[in-house]
Parts: structure tokens; C-alpha cells; sequence
């Protein structure tokens, strides 16, 4: 190893310990939230910057939890996991080729999304930011993965590669600033994760040595909750040491003037893995760029980190946990009662082991006071009205609330009433919705700019029709025009399938649907079940949209110069316009008059037999 690179692994490292330090005060939010959604909720940050837990001041408190936390992050989850943005990808233009690109663009990410399980992932990177308010997708190539497609010398398979899908925590991801609210506002990011030495060598071929790394793993341990006389269990959140493992550092440089196609360096443990430019072109007009897109939950002004609801309702629940506990501590003096007794006059070992239990034999010195309980007094009313309060708070500041068992609700309610508060019931979500879209439109476009970058060779995909069908297709990179693709998202927002029914009715009923002369198509009816959610009643394919394909298929054939012959059995009046609207494209304009000839033959061939 040379000096430069002894210098440049001690540069990286410090750099990462630097970063780990300013990002140390939101790792030990992230870690309260996570403990609170598990039940853990007697923690604290202690006078070291660390998460210490609480422990009782008396032997009889009350510490019992009392969690409305994980209900609510239910809800919220419920509610966002039922996004699944559909990506519609547009062409740049009406040119032919352009309608072609952006087809075989939306079959490749489709064919993807099935594959690597996009929606599960997605999925699961809304836990994260429901979590801690901030979750990472990181997308790159696995040049290793894929179909094998050849030999070496060595004869080691020689793979087509693969799209690299991952979610990543934001506890791995370390920015040059926590100021800056985008990705794209930052100049360097740090990937960092602890590995194992073996799965080090896995991955880059390489031995590295290995020693402890402090990272952090769930736990279930008594911790102090309970109520009088018992302690209770509870999942835990904190470090722990994980042996013989390095820490693999990315460290992400954005392009300057001494690193025209930026910079990323891999350092594990003490080794050098890699030192070069950005091996991704998934940036603006081809350029290297990070892999990774941001999702928050709530969007925080002037910082990089979102916010989580859990986090606003930290405060409440610890004020909710200490009102109920202190409600059952008067509950137990009442129940069990304080004695007051004359000292001397009875045995208080024996007294305070057995109380004065049914059928006790009380002695007490002769002359004494005998014992007897102290007078209680009735809880108050400013009790039950703090813990009112604070469920109404919990509704309040987390936005969301279970409208089955809301006392709001009446027998007497309009269904537009209910509608209503349905949908005042889900706007606080809008903005995590709003983050999904915005993600799942990025996944997309960098998918599609890595299949451009990397998709050399013939790829075969598959996808799986919304009726049942199998279609199989092969692309290159030429097939892909990214940088002409516009990415859109058609959302079903958070509407429910019964009010997208209603207002298909609602449609159907004023004509808006409807042909010219008031009829409805077929291929308008099987649209109209899908949406309805029952096109799986018929697993038949539409034979217009059979033939609409057949015809598309004819063009790219003589386009390229093949014969076609014109079958009986084709729906003449589709064919002719499809082939007529491929002769409009401008790339077909600049093939000459050898492919028009051919076309008009073939248009004539369908012609004749329509007329006969």
C-alpha cells in the first residue's frame, strides 16, 4: 500500500467520524422513536449523549405502559402501504420510434417491478420513515448477478447483470451537511455498514481484518415496567458489539473540476477496496450521479432529516403513561389501604408480610391503640379529565384516528358526512403520499438509465398482462430513450375502491363514456370492469387490442425490411390505421420511397380483402 493511499484511507475514515458525530443527536431520536413503537418507553438521553433507562424511585411505583403509539403507526401504515403509484411513461414526441421507446420502456420497468419486488420494498421503506421520518432506496448494478451469457479463459460464467434494489436505514447514510434538504443539495455522501470479514471477501474479492464494531440489534430484557411486585418484558433497541467485522465506508463525491465524472471511494476496515469516478450514469442528461433517492414522512424545513409523527408523540405518551400509572397507585392505596399503627403495639414484620387479610387474628399490646386504615380520599376529577385530554391529543398531533370506534359517529350521519370526515381523516397523510410518488417516480427513471447505461447485449423480459396473459420481449440499450421519457404518476391516491365505483357510475350515467352514436365499445366495457376491480371475470383478451399489437409487430417487420403477408383473419379497418399512422412518423419519412411502396402494397392487400 502506498503513502498516497494510507493518506486517502485515514482522510475517508476521518471524514466518516466526523459526519457520525453531527449526525449523533438525530441517531438518538431515531432510537427513543423506535424503543417508544416497541414498548420500551422509561429511555432517555443521560448527561453522556447516550440512551439510558429509567429506573423506579419507589419499590411501589407504578411503571405499567400504556402504548398508543403502535396502534397509530398501524393506521398510518395501513393507509400509505395501500399506494402503489403506476408509472405511465410518455413519448417525446408523436414520432413512431418515440411511441415505441416509451412502450418498451414501461414493459422494462413493469417486467422489473415484478422481479425485485418493488412494491414489497416500497413497502418496507415506509416503515422506515414512519420510523424515524427518513428512509433511503439505493439503486445501482450487480454486474454479477443476471443470466450467464458466456465464458472467461478461466471459465467463470460471464453474466448480463442486474439491477442492485436495496432499502436502506438512516442510520448508513451520513451527508456532508444536514442542512441540506435534497440529495441533489449535497456535494458527498457516506454509505457506511458493518460486514462481516467473510461477507467482506464475498463482495470484493478481498481479506480485510476484522475486529468489534459497535452497531445496534433488538433486545428483549426486563427493563424496569411493570406495576406493585412485578416487572414485565420489553423489546429494547441499543448497541451491541458485532466481532470479527469491518466497517464498509462509500464515501460519494458529486462532479467538479478535479473530478469531471465525480468520485467514490470504498474503504473496509483498514483497506483500500476502490478509488474512481461514479460508476452510475443516473443523473440529469446522462450524468454520474448517487444512487440514492430520499423518502421522508414529514418534511422538515432547512434540514435533510424528516420527522416522524412518533417523534411529536414522545411527549404524550410519557405525560399518558405517568397519568394512568398514578390513577392505578390510588387505586392500589385504596384498595389495599395504609395502616396506621402505634409502634410497639403489634408485630410489623408479621403485619406488613400478611396485612390484615379476611380472618386474621389481630394481637396488639394491651393498652394500645389497636391499628387501623388512614382515611382515603376520592380521586380527582382533574385526572380523568388529563387523560381525556391527552387521548385527544394523541388524535390531534398524529393526525389519523380509527373512525369505527370514534364517538363522533352517529346512526343519524349522511353517507356524505361520513364521506366527509373520511377524507378530512387522511389529509394530514398527504405529504408521506406525496414523498412515495415522488420516489417511486425516481426508482423508475434510474432503472431505466441503468438498462441505457448497461444493457448492451439483447436482454429478455417478461411481464404478465392485467388479464392473465404472458408476453415476452427482447431490448438493448437503443430501445431506451431516457432522456425523452417523461415519468408520471396515476395514482389511486388514498381514494377506497367503492368511490372510485361510484363515480365510474356517476360517468356511465351522464354518457361521458360513451361512442358518438351512444353505444359503448368493447374495448371501453373491459375497461370499465377492470376498473371496476372485476376484469378477472374474464380471462379472454380483448381481440381489438390482439390485433392493434399484431399490426404494431407488421410494422417493425418491414420496417426492417421483412415480408409480411396480410392474414384472413385480421380486423382490416385496425391494420390499415396503424400501419397508416406508422407511415406518418418522421423517422418513416426518412427511409424513402422503396419502404413507402411496400407499405401501400401491403395497406392495398388489407383493402381489397375488407372490400371482398
Amino acid at each position: 500500500m502506498t503513502k498516497s493511499e494510507e493518506r486517502l484511507i485515514k482522510e475517508v475514515i476521518e471524514d466518516f467520524k466526523a459526519r457520525a458525530e453531527e449526525r449523533k443527536s438525530f441517531d438518538l431520536i431515531w432510537q427513543i422513536n423506535m424503543n417508544f413503537l416497541m414498548g420500551n418507553q422509561y429511555c432517555n438521553v443521560g448527561y453522556g449523549g447516550n440512551l439510558e433507562e429509567q429506573d423506579r424511585q419507589f419499590f411501589w411505583q407504578q411503571r405499567e405502559v400504556f402504548n398508543h403509539i403502535a396502534p397509530i403507526y398501524d393506521i398510518r401504515y395501513a393507509k400509505l402501504s395501500k399506494i402503489k403509484p403506476e408509472i405511465n411513461i410518455i413519448p417525446a414526441t408523436n414520432d413512431e420510434r418515440d411511441k415505441q421507446a416509451a412502450k418498451v420502456s414501461k414493459k422494462i420497468f413493469q417486467s422489473v417491478k415484478n422481479r425485485l419486488e418493488i412494491d414489497e420494498k416500497i413497502n418496507q421503506a415506509i416503515k422506515w420513515s414512519e420510523v424515524c421520518g427518513t428512509v433511503f432506496y439505493k439503486i445501482g448494478w450487480n454486474s454479477n448477478a443476471g443470466l450467464a451469457i458466456g465464458q472467461d479463459e478461466d471459465g467463470v460464467p460471464i453474466r448480463s447483470g442486474e439491477i442492485d434494489f436495496s432499502v436502506v436505514s438512516p442510520f448508513e447514510i451520513y451527508p456532508d451537511s444536514s442542512v441540506c434538504e435534497r440529495i441533489e443539495d449535497c456535494q458527498s455522501i457516506i454509505h457506511a455498514k458493518a460486514y462481516t470479514v467473510e461477507q467482506i471477501k464475498n463482495m470484493y474479492g478481498k481479506k480485510v481484518q476484522g475486529g468489534s464494531v459497535n452497531t445496534f440489534a433488538l433486545d428483549g430484557v426486563s427493563v424496569g415496567v411493570g406495576g406493585l411486585g412485578f416487572n414485565g418484558t420489553a423489546s429494547k433497541l441499543g448497541q451491541c458489539t458485532k466481532n470479527d467485522s469491518a466497517i464498509v465506508i462509500e464515501r460519494y463525491e458529486r462532479e467538479s473540476e478535479a473530478y469531471p465524472f465525480g468520485r467514490l471511494t470504498i474503504v473496509a476496515g483498514d483497506s483500500l477496496i476502490y478509488d474512481g469516478e461514479l460508476p452510475f450514469a443516473v443523473g440529469t442528461d446522462g450524468k454520474r450521479d448517487f444512487p440514492f433517492i430520499k423518502q421522508t414522512s414529514i418534511v422538515e424545513p432547512g434540514s435533510f432529516w424528516g420527522t416522524s409523527v412518533i417523534e411529536r408523540l414522545v411527549p404524550v405518551q410519557r405525560a399518558y403513561n405517568a397519568v394512568k400509572n398514578r390513577k392505578h397507585e390510588f387505586i392500589n392505596r385504596l384498595s389495599m389501604g395504609v395502616l396506621s399503627v402505634e409502634d410497639g403495639s403489634v408485630d410489623l414484620d408479621n403485619l406488613e408480610e400478611e396485612g390484615l387479610c379476611p380472618g386474621k387474628v389481630l394481637v396488639y399490646r394491651q393498652g394500645a391503640i389497636e391499628p387501623k386504615y388512614l382515611q382515603g380520599e376520592n380521586l380527582p376529577n382533574g385526572i380523568d379529565q388529563e387523560e381525556e385530554f391527552l387521548l385527544d391529543e394523541f388524535s390531534k398531533i398524529s393526525g389519523v384516528s380509527d373512525l369505527l370506534s370514534a364517538s363522533t359517529i352517529s346512526s343519524s350521519m349522511s353517507g356524505a358526512a361520513l364521506e366527509l370526515m373520511i377524507g378530512q381523516d387522511e389529509t394530514r397523510l398527504n405529504a408521506s403520499v406525496e414523498s412515495i410518488k415522488v420516489a417511486t417516480k425516481m426508482i423508475a427513471s434510474k432503472i431505466l438509465k441503468l438498462y441505457k447505461q448497461y444493457a448492451i447485449v439483447p436482454r429478455l423480459e417478461r411481464i404478465v398482462g392485467e388479464k392473465g396473459e404472458i408476453e415476452m420481449f427482447y431490448f438493448t440499450s437503443s430501445d431506451i430513450s431516457s432522456d425523452d421519457i417523461i415519468i408520471e404518476n396515476q395514482t389511486d391516491d388514498l381514494q377506497s375502491l367503492s368511490s372510485r365505483r361510484e363515480l365510474i357510475l356517476k360517468l356511465l350515467d351522464k354518457g361521458v363514456l360513451n361512442e358518438e352514436d351512444g353505444t359503448l365499445s368493447k374495448k371501453m366495457k373491459s375497461k370499465i370492469l377492470e376498473m371496476l376491480g372485476m376484469g378477472v371475470w374474464e380471462n379472454a383478451q380483448d381481440t381489438n387490442e390482439l390485433h392493434i399489437k399484431k399490426a404494431g409487430g407488421e410494422n417493425l417487420k418491414m420496417f426492417g425490411g421483412q415480408e409480411v403477408k396480410v392474414s384472413e383473419i385480421d380486423n382490416h379497418e385496425l391494420h390499415v390505421n396503424e400501419h397508416i399512422a406508422f407511415m406518418l412518423g418522421e423517422d418513416f419519412e426518412k427511409k424513402g420511397d422503396d419502404l413507402e411502396e411496400k407499405f401501400l402494397k401491403h395497406i392495398k392487400k388489407h383493402k381489397e380483402l375488407m372490400e371482398g
